[in-house]
C-alpha cells in the first residue's frame, strides 16, 4: 500500500513539475488586471463536472483575494444564468478534452450576448475548438491520470487546481494585495483572525 502511494504521489508531482510554462500565464495575468480591475469587469469562470468544482474553487480563492469573480455553470447558462455577463467580464473555462458540449456551446451564447467577451482557456487539447476559440490559452501538458483505469479525472484535476493557484497568486503580486484588504474581505474564522493580525504588524 505504502508502494502505490508514493507511486501516485510521484507521478502527480512530475506531471506538476513538467507543466508547460509558457508567456501565455502573464498574458492571462494581465487580461485579468485588464478587465477587473481597470475596466471593473468580474471574472466567470466555468467547467462542467469535476472540472467544474476546479473551476468553482477558482472563482472563491479570486474573491478572497481581491478579484471579483462568480462560477457559472454550463448548463443553466442555457437557462438563463447566462444573463450574469456583464461588459468587460472575463471567461475562464475549464475543460480537458476541449470538447465538453456545453462549454463549446457556452462560447457560443456568451458570444451572442457579448461579443467582445474575452476567454482564458484551460485544457489538455490544444487542437480542440476550445482551445482555438481562446484568447489565452493554457495547456495542461495532458499528463496521464493516475487512476487504474485511465479515465478518471485524477491527475488532470490536480493540474487545473495548480494553475489556478499560479493565476491566483500572480495576480495577488500584479495588484500588490495585502493583508489588510485580504482582512476586508475575510471576517470569520482562523483566517481571517490571523489576516487580522497581520495587518496590525504591517501598520506597525
Amino acid at each position: 500500500m505504502k508502494k502505490t502511494i508514493l507511486s501516485i504521489l510521484q507521478k502527480e508531482a512530475e506531471a506538476i513539475l513538467n507543466l508547460p510554462v509558457t508567456d501565455n500565464y502573464e498574458k492571462a495575468v494581465n487580461l485579468i488586471v485588464e478587465q477587473i480591475h481597470h475596466k471593473k469587469g468580474k471574472l466567470v469562470t466555468s467547467g462542467m463536472g469535476k472540472a467544474g468544482q476546479i473551476a468553482m474553487n477558482i472563482a472563491t480563492t479570486f474573491c478572497s483575494t481581491g478579484t471579483p469573480a462568480v462560477f457559472l455553470h454550463p448548463s443553466e447558462a442555457q437557462h438563463g444564468d447566462l444573463g450574469v455577463l456583464q461588459e468587460n467580464d472575463l471567461m475562464l473555462l475549464i475543460s480537458n478534452s476541449g470538447k465538453t458540449r456545453e462549454i463549446v456551446e457556452l462560447v457560443h451564447l456568451a458570444k451572442n450576448l457579448r461579443p467582445g467577451i474575452k476567454f482564458i482557456v484551460i485544457s489538455g487539447n490544444a487542437e480542440s475548438e476550445l482551445a482555438q476559440a481562446a484568447d489565452v490559452f493554457l495547456f495542461t501538458g495532458a499528463p496521464k491520470e493516475v487512476c487504474l483505469l485511465g479515465l478518471t479525472p485524477t491527475t488532470s484535476t490536480t493540474i487545473m487546481t495548480v494553475i489556478g493557484d499560479v493565476l491566483v497568486v500572480s495576480t495577488m503580486r500584479a495588484i500588490n494585495f495585502d493583508s489588510k484588504q485580504y482582512a476586508l474581505r475575510h471576517h470569520g474564522g482562523y483566517l481571517g483572525e490571523k489576516s487580522r493580525e497581520q495587518s496590525k504588524d504591517q501598520s506597525k
